[in-house]
């Protein structure tokens, strides 16, 4: 296998437009228009915070920081009772994001044994968070795991893990809380080519990948030893990456167009309802 190629970000120049601040009579910071609000689902586990050894819901802060220096305001939704469609429909954007492997039932599979013990828990609930906003036209940027959810809701398999596949490079890193860098190039004309450029150096951390995409998407990018690193819908009002785009914050093109097509349809959605009321 080929080592991981060396990192080729350059911090983005560009000034997200959303949620612009002004300054109030004390001289805070105060949004000048309402930011759209972007829900990111949590996940369960035992924390340790002070003198106490809890269940908590969790998501590393960097999902929520990328949110909000690309202009948005995060809502973290914890894996309970399903949200309603019209629930769903009330948020401006979703963030699908990553987290432990898929359950293998969800595409037709048996267990891989290194596939991790399924959290049927949070599969239900992400998985009808993703339908619903999906329906509703709600954008979508699903990371990761969360891209993994989007391909089994459209029928697609997964590969439960690369390492098994021969003439792949590392997806992951070796070594505990790090991640493998990795050169993908987008297909052109599609909306990951226009946010990301045609080559681009990514980080991974995933054993599993996209086997057969599933219906109704369109391949978007691939890592140089031909692993599907990004896919889209048709109409691009959702965008898959493989990648963890929320670990390098000197780069927030995908969370400024998430957050940017959040913006459009909550502009639309007021506008509408403007003229609703309007006598």
């Amino acid at each position: 296998m080929s080592t991981p190629a060396k990192s080729r970000w350059r911090p983005s120049t560009r000034q997200s437009p959303i949620g612009r601040s002004g300054v109030d009579s004390n001289g805070s910071d105060l949004p000048t228009h309402r930011r759209p609000l972007i829900g990111l689902p949590t996940y369960y586990g035992r924390g340790q915070f002070g003198v106490w050894d809890r269940d908590a819901a969790f998501l590393p802060s960097v999902y929520i920081t990328a949110v909000t220096r690309a202009g948005g305001r995060a809502v973290l939704l914890p894996p309970e009772q399903p949200w309603s469609a019209g629930e769903v429909a009330d948020l401006d954007g979703v963030i699908l994001t990553g987290g432990d492997d898929v359950d293998p039932s969800l595409h037709g599979a048996e267990p891989h044994a290194r596939t991790q013990a399924p959290n049927t828990r949070r599969d239900r609930f992400e998985t009808a968070l993703y339908r619903h906003a999906s329906a509703a036209g709600v954008p979508i940027l699903a990371i990761c795991r969360g891209a993994q959810i989007v391909n089994t809701v459209h029928g697609g398999t997964l590969h439960q893990h690369l390492p098994d596949l021969a003439g792949l490079d590392p997806h992951e890193s070796e070594i505990k809380d790090e991640f493998a860098e990795v050169v993908v190039t987008a297909v052109a004309g599609t909306a990951a080519a226009r946010i990301i450029g045609a080559e681009t150096t990514v980080r991974c951390h995933h054993h599993q990948s996209l086997d057969r995409l599933g219906d109704g998407l369109v391949l978007s990018a691939r890592a140089s030893d031909g692993t599907v690193e990004a896919f889209e819908s048709v109409d691009a009002a959702m965008l898959a990456v493989q990648w963890h785009p929320e670990e390098t914050l000197d780069d927030l093109r995908l969370f400024t167009d998430l957050v940017g097509r959040a913006e459009q349809r909550l502009r639309a959605r007021s506008t509408a309802t403007n003229e609703e009321t309007r006598p």
